[in-house]
């Protein structure tokens, strides 16, 4: 479980771009996350046009809204802070986004599989970890073990919240949940209907809520 037990919370993803604002609120019918990120579909990148009306609907429900990689962004539309994607440069990275945003913003930053990068950036004081299956990792399944081996490793030793990213199925999201994972990052998939994200966010929430009992 999470640290001091307490239970996983929520943390939404969501693509922006159509009928984002539409997908958001069908989420939001079935469970209120602690933290939504936003991020721009494949190849293009977030703007303030498309965010502003989304960050306004989260945090208007205190929602903390992160944005996908642009520290800048986060400044100029009073986002709550930056989420990095992962790379290689991780760490170099993560230190400019500090340097652009200082402390009154959060940093968050995916680390892949990387112990080494999750020591270093958690250290400098980022506000949370995140282990995720990056898109072009072929073998899904030995990716799935290791992000909840991760996980476990983190949740036992270091006090900065770790979340699990590119959780698919409400079954990965009450595992992550028990392996110790401080929040679990649903993915909202773009071509869903409102109904299957309502459910989806519904029957993950009550799976989050059923295991911190069953702790």
């Amino acid at each position: 479980m999470p640290h001091g037990n307490a239970p996983s919370k929520l943390y939404l993803v969501l693509e922006t771009g159509a009928n984002a604002e539409a997908r958001l609120t069908a989420a939001l019918a079935g469970g209120i996350p602690s933290s939504l990120l936003l991020m721009p579909p494949r190849g293009k990148k977030l703007d303030a046009a498309s965010v502003l009306p989304l960050i306004t609907v989260a945090q208007e429900r205190d929602i903390a809204v992160m944005l996908a990689d642009d520290a800048q962004l986060v400044r100029t539309t009073k986002a709550d802070g930056v989420h990095l994607t992962w790379s290689k440069d991780i760490g170099r990275r993560a230190a400019e986004a500090r340097e652009i945003l200082g402390h009154r913003y959060m940093l968050g930053a995916d680390v892949g599989r990387s112990r080494h990068d999750a020591m270093e950036i958690g250290e400098a004081g980022a506000e949370y970890i995140a282990f995720g299956i990056p898109a072009h990792v072929e073998d899904r399944d030995a990716a799935r073990e290791r992000r909840s081996e991760l996980c476990r490793w983190w949740s036992e030793i270091f006090e900065v919240p770790c979340v699990a990213f590119d959780v698919e199925t409400a079954d990965d999201a009450s595992g992550l949940a028990a392996d110790g994972a401080d929040f679990v990052a649903l993915n909202l998939p773009p071509a869903a209907t409102a109904d299957d994200i309502k459910g989806f966010v519904k029957d993950v929430d009550r799976r989050l809520a059923a295991t911190a009992q069953a702790a």
